[in-house]
């Protein structure tokens, strides 16, 4: 466990920097150079009567993760061969007129209005602050379950079709089993239609919820929660500890913590605008409550919990270069 945390949660907003010295091109033309020179400095290809510049390159570079100085050559190239493509595919959508095409047009206008959207998130954010040491360790002291006390849990799960009154006698039933394989017989015995799963999850693989629950239980311990479709039964056939420190954890947790304030500013913005503008419905949609709505709490609290950010597993491994 060598690595340092680097990303522990899903940022709301990541932007990736990689400068690759578009600066130096043109400077390298001199300033007493003509300005088709210039222009061909820039110019990475031409393809029929297009060119292709190293600002178009260099925006798709932009987005690639985890690219490390010695690669950009490269990549530059095989991102040129596609814009390339890209381009010659372009060409040929015009000549057919495609993008006159109504969809297309309309899909044109909402990747600007995405594209200006986000452009506005990342201006809101930017007013946000970075956490202070004190606030990382108050972070870090009340998740023990996916930090100090980290462990790495053997999960096997069935999933069970069952009636509302056949949950409390599956419980029942599951508590009085010797053996998880007991309760599984019980099951076939009783024509239950059930799917039975097992894998293994560190701590951050799991909602937060269920890692609440998940760390209170010990190995060979089994729960039954109802669901829509019947019950769920998670076993904890076994687990290890392998806790992570407050100093590996620190860089996750701190841009953790600056993408919630960044999330933050822009939820509390847009609401302000929202109370600021006059909006209107119509139709359908003039009819009834509507998430958000003063005239509906629940909505409201429902979509407030909608939208804040969870754990994101994928992220949270990588970036404890933990398996």
């Amino acid at each position: 466990m060598t690595r340092l945390l680097h990303r522990l949660f899903a940022p709301a907003l990541r932007v990736a920097c990689l400068s690759l010295g578009v600066g130096a091109l043109v400077l390298v033309a001199g300033c007493g150079e003509k300005k088709a020179d210039r222009l061909a400095t820039q110019a990475a290809a031409r393809v029929n009567k297009e060119e292709l510049t190293v600002h178009q390159i260099n925006l798709v570079l932009q987005h690639q993760r985890n690219l490390r100085p010695e690669q950009a050559d490269a990549a530059s190239r095989q991102i040129l061969e596609k814009l390339i493509d890209q381009e010659l595919a372009v060409q040929k959508a015009v000549d057919l007129k495609l993008d006159r095409d109504p969809r297309v047009v309309q899909m044109i206008e909402a990747a600007r209005r995405e594209v200006i959207a986000r452009a506005y998130v990342e201006k809101v954010g930017e007013a946000a602050g970075k956490p202070t040491p004190d606030e990382i360790k108050a972070y870090f002291e009340s998740k023990p379950a996916l930090f100090s006390q980290r462990r790495i849990y053997s999960i096997q799960e069935l999933a069970i079709e069952a009636k509302p009154e056949q949950v409390p006698v599956l419980r029942d039933r599951l508590a009085a089993a010797k053996s998880i394989t007991e309760f599984v017989d019980f099951l076939k015995a009783n024509d239950y239609r059930f799917a039975a799963n097992q894998a293994v999850r560190a701590a951050e693989q799991l909602p937060l919820a269920a890692l609440d629950a998940l760390s209170r239980m010990k190995d060979g311990q089994a729960t039954v929660t109802q669901g829509a479709n019947g019950a769920q039964v998670v076993v904890l056939a076994g687990s290890r500890s392998q806790p992570v420190t407050e100093e590996q954890a620190r860089p996750a947790i701190e841009q953790y913590l600056l993408n919630e304030r960044k999330r933050k500013l822009v939820e509390d913005d847009i609401k302000a605008m929202r109370t600021a503008a006059k909006i209107e419905y119509f139709g359908k949609f003039a009819e009834g409550p509507r998430p958000g709505s003063a005239s509906s709490p629940a909505a409201s609290a429902g979509a407030e919990a909608a939208s804040a950010p969870e754990l994101a597993p994928a992220d949270i491994s990588k970036g404890m270069g933990l398996k």
